[in-house]
């Protein structure tokens, strides 16, 4: 189960994402029951209910860096973050703050994006488009050149699993079908796996794995 909120200032923007939260959806993989857990127009409203939620949706115009760091203190690195924009900037707090993942997507991503990219967060993957996330990515603190990537952001189950996958040719739908997931979240972990290998393609993925001894040949 993963417990929800949404903090949006917008009558209407609150509806629309409770109804898309709460619709079922074939093409997304329900390992893990999406539960709405609150909504609320501010940060400080969800104040008393903030430690018990896995992840907080928020929109553009209601996010506070000060108010949302001081509410991340109690939660001890356990809640994940979904920004609603368009704008990348809007994220560009993000990695600074103690959040367990965070992502952003557009305002008008579709049910699809949303229950993927929540899915996507409660794993603890980096969540979004190349054109919100990407400008993002380089405040992230860099590796230590001394360390291996292995030993400094280890790959999970999954997307070791979708490395081996995607070592041996297969294309997101089929990812995506081998797995028992969407291929919405196949992006996802691609996504993250690319960042923590420190690469920009598959070929690259695939050998900087191989090197690694993250793949079986």
């Amino acid at each position: 189960m993963i417990r929800i909120g949404i903090v949006a200032p917008i009558p209407a923007v609150r509806a629309g994402l409770r109804a898309m939260l709460l619709q079922d959806t074939a093409s997304i993989d329900q390992y893990n029951e999406l539960e709405l857990s609150l909504s609320a127009t501010s940060l400080e409203e969800i104040e008393p209910f903030f430690p018990d939620l896995d992840v907080l949706i928020i929109t553009e115009d209601a996010i506070s860096k000060s108010t949302l760091g001081r509410l991340l203190q109690t939660a001890q690195g356990q809640i994940a973050l979904l920004l609603l924009a368009d704008n990348p900037q809007a994220a560009g707090i993000l990695p600074d703050l103690p959040l367990r993942a965070w992502g952003i997507i557009s305002i008008d991503s579709s049910i699809e994006e949303l229950q993927a990219g929540i899915q996507a967060l409660s794993e603890g993957l980096l969540v979004g488009t190349p054109g919100l996330l990407e400008p993002n990515l380089g405040r992230l603190v860099a590796l230590d050149e001394t360390e291996s990537v292995s030993e400094s952001a280890p790959l999970t189950e999954r997307e070791g699993q979708v490395l081996q996958l995607l070592a041996r040719g297969l294309a997101n739908k089929q990812i995506a079908l081998e797995l028992g997931i969407s291929e919405h979240t196949v992006k996802f972990h691609i996504s993250s796996i690319y960042t923590k290998l420190g690469v920009t393609n598959r070929t690259e993925a695939v050998r900087v794995g191989v090197h690694l001894g993250l793949i079986s040949l």
